[in-house]
């Protein structure tokens, strides 16, 4: 596991064709986006789970949560947008090789380039698209993540905000074996398993009045999000928001 995690790694460099090509004039705008994360068609994933995004001018905070992903490995995660793509979740339609399965490049004319990679810590850009050792490992299927003052160019900014970006977390178990493995080969890098790098969830950011929950999954987008998914969200980001409170409230009784 190791060296695949090295290998991924190594990969970022051949992520270039993931990277957009940004928008001259545009300008940002705040706004609050919702997604459910559903299966990518076809990759036999059997997970689900919920992303928030809150834009203020250039700055953005995400918070995601996810259940039912392949335990113990790093699961890259971004948000996709592209100018030309068709800003939604890939479709059966998009398997151009016919071989039952989507491959990550088979994804971008629907989801578009990388514009945030949702690392834990450090670079957030389109070059950490494949850091592997900041990506979060989903410790027993589950991913509970919250990053702030997130730096984004005006036009990512606006993509999100108008709900054009797509929340993509990659990481397949097409074999069932319980790791990154098969005799498939990564369409970023031959040398990696196409395991490491499929697209396993996605969902549209969209964005949704107030009290309500946007969905985005397949392409669409709607008003109010199915209730399991926001109660797993809700779970998982709870359980770690709840985490750091406690820590700051000991802290405080200390001082």
């Amino acid at each position: 596991m190791r060296t695949t995690a090295r290998r991924i790694a190594l990969a970022g460099c051949a992520a270039g064709l993931l990277l957009p090509i940004g928008a001259a004039g545009a300008s940002a705008a705040d706004g609050d986006t919702n997604a459910n994360l559903r299966p990518v068609v076809l990759n036999g994933v059997e997970a689900s789970g919920t992303a928030m995004a809150s834009v203020r001018g250039t700055t953005l905070t995400v918070t995601m949560a996810a259940d039912g992903l392949l335990a113990d490995v790093p699961h890259a995660a971004h948000i996709h947008f592209g100018a030309e793509a068709r800003n939604e979740c890939p479709a059966a339609s998009d398997d151009t090789d016919g071989n039952g399965t989507l491959i990550t490049s088979e994804g971008v004319p629907a989801y578009g380039g990388i514009v945030v990679s949702l690392t834990k810590t450090g670079d957030t850009s389109p070059a950490s698209g494949l850091a592997v050792d900041r990506f979060d490992t989903a410790p027993g299927g589950k991913i509970a993540y919250q990053r702030g003052s997130i730096e984004i160019a005006p036009e990512v900014a606006d993509a999100i905000v108008a709900g054009k970006s797509v929340v993509v977390i990659h990481g397949v178990d097409h074999d069932g074996d319980g790791t990154y493995g098969g005799e498939a080969k990564s369409d970023l890098d031959p040398s990696l398993p196409a395991e490491a790098t499929d697209p396993a969830l996605c969902g549209v950011l969209a964005s949704a009045p107030s009290g309500s929950v946007a969905a985005g999954a397949g392409g669409t987008a709607t008003t109010q999000a199915q209730p399991g998914l926001v109660a797993l969200g809700t779970g998982l980001l709870a359980a770690g928001v709840g985490a750091v409170a406690l820590t700051a409230r000991r802290a405080r009784a200390r001082a």
